[in-house]
C-alpha cells in the first residue's frame, strides 16, 4: 500500500488564504506576531499590503478584526487557539458575536498534537468556549482537502466562524476532485450496523482506520466525519442513533464540551442511545512528541478499535 501523504491542516490554511488573495480583495489577515507558525506568513508573502501583525496582543486583534468588519472586510484573525479563544474570549464574545460581525478566527496548534510546547499552549478547550457564543459556527477539518475547502466556504459565508486547525501533518485522504463541503452536514465514511463512530478533527482518519480493522474483526462500524460542529448535523446523528443503536464520538479535546457533548445533546433529545466519549479526560496536557501524547490520551485507531469492543460486549 503506498504511504498516506500528510500535511498539517495549518499549512492549508495559509496556503489557502493566499489563493484567495488574488480573488477576494477586500480580504484581511491578521496576526499575532505567530505568522509562521500560523502559516499566515504564506499570505504576507503574497499580499503584504493586507497583512497585519497586531503583535503579542490577541484581545486588541480582535477588536482590530471587528472594526474592519464593521467597515465591509473579510478578515481572518490568526494565532494559535489557546490564545485565540481563550486569552481573546471576551473580545470574541462581545466585540464579535454580539454584533454578529463577519470576522473569521484561525485558530492553529490545537489539542495535545501541539506536542512540546505543554499544557500552557495544549487548548482542548476552543470548542467548549466556541459553543457558547450564540451564532458562532465551529469548523474543525480533518485534513488538507476539507481545511482548504473550508477557509474557502468561510470566506464566502457572512458571519463569525471558528476555524480549527493542528500543528503536525496528517493523512490527507480525502480525493480534491471529488470532495464537496457542505456547510453543517456531516460525511459518512463508511457505511456500518452495528455501531457508529462520530469523529472530528485528526480523529477522522483513525475512525476510518479503526472501521478497516473491526472490519476484520466481523464488526461493522459506521463512521461520520462531523467538521462543523456548530451548527452540527442533527440529522446524520440521529439517522445513525436510530439504526445502529450505538455511538462512539472521538475528539482532540476535552471530552467536556466538544463533539461528544453535542452529540450527547442531540441524541438525549432525538433518540436516546448509548454514547461513550473518546477524547481528552477532564486533565491538562503535558510536554512530549505529539504522536506519544495522542497515544498517552487514547485518540489513535488502537483505542477506538478496543472501546468499540468494550461498549459490544467483545472485549
Amino acid at each position: 500500500m503506498a504511504e498516506v501523504k500528510k500535511i498539517a491542516t495549518r499549512d492549508s490554511y495559509g496556503a489557502t488564504l493566499a489563493e484567495l488573495s488574488t480573488t477576494m480583495d477586500k480580504l484581511i489577515v491578521l496576526d499575532a506576531d505567530l505568522a509562521g507558525a500560523t502559516k499566515t506568513a504564506v499570505f504576507k508573502k503574497a499580499c503584504p499590503e493586507r497583512f497585519f501583525d497586531c503583535g503579542i496582543a490577541e484581545a486588541n486583534m480582535m477588536g482590530v478584526a471587528a472594526g474592519f468588519a464593521a467597515c465591509g472586510y473579510v478578515p481572518f484573525a490568526s494565532s494559535f487557539a489557546m490564545f485565540a479563544a481563550g486569552r481573546a474570549f471576551e473580545q470574541i464574545r462581545n466585540s464579535i458575536g454580539y454584533p454578529h460581525l463577519n470576522v473569521k478566527i484561525g485558530a492553529t496548534h490545537a489539542g495535545v498534537s501541539v506536542g512540546e510546547d505543554g499544557a500552557t499552549h495544549q487548548c482542548c478547550e476552543d470548542i467548549g468556549l466556541m459553543r457558547t457564543i450564540p451564532g458562532m459556527t465551529i469548523i474543525n477539518p480533518a485534513d488538507d482537502v476539507e481545511a482548504r475547502a473550508a477557509v474557502r466556504a468561510a470566506a464566502e459565508y457572512v458571519g463569525p466562524v471558528y476555524l480549527r486547525f493542528g500543528r503536525m501533518a496528517v493523512p490527507v485522504f480525502n480525493d480534491p476532485d471529488t470532495y464537496r463541503f457542505e456547510w453543517g452536514k456531516g460525511v459518512t465514511l463508511r457505511e456500518g450496523s452495528d455501531i457508529t463512530i462520530i469523529a472530528t478533527g485528526l480523529l477522522v482518519y483513525e475512525a476510518v482506520l479503526a472501521s478497516d480493522i473491526l472490519k476484520e474483526m466481523g464488526i461493522s462500524a459506521r463512521v461520520i466525519n462531523i467538521h462543523t460542529i456548530k451548527p452540527i448535523d442533527e440529522e446524520i446523528i440521529l439517522k445513525a442513533a436510530r439504526e445502529t443503536g450505538r455511538i462512539v464520538t472521538a475528539e482532540e479535546h476535552n471530552i467536556i464540551g466538544g463533539l461528544g457533548e453535542a452529540v450527547c445533546a442531540v441524541t438525549a433529545a432525538g433518540c436516546p442511545v448509548p454514547v461513550t466519549r473518546i477524547g481528552v479526560n477532564d486533565v491538562f496536557g503535558h510536554s512530549g512528541p505529539g504522536a506519544k501524547l495522542l497515544e498517552e490520551f487514547g485518540l489513535t485507531k488502537d483505542n477506538l478499535v478496543k472501546t468499540v469492543r468494550q461498549v459490544l460486549g467483545k472485549e
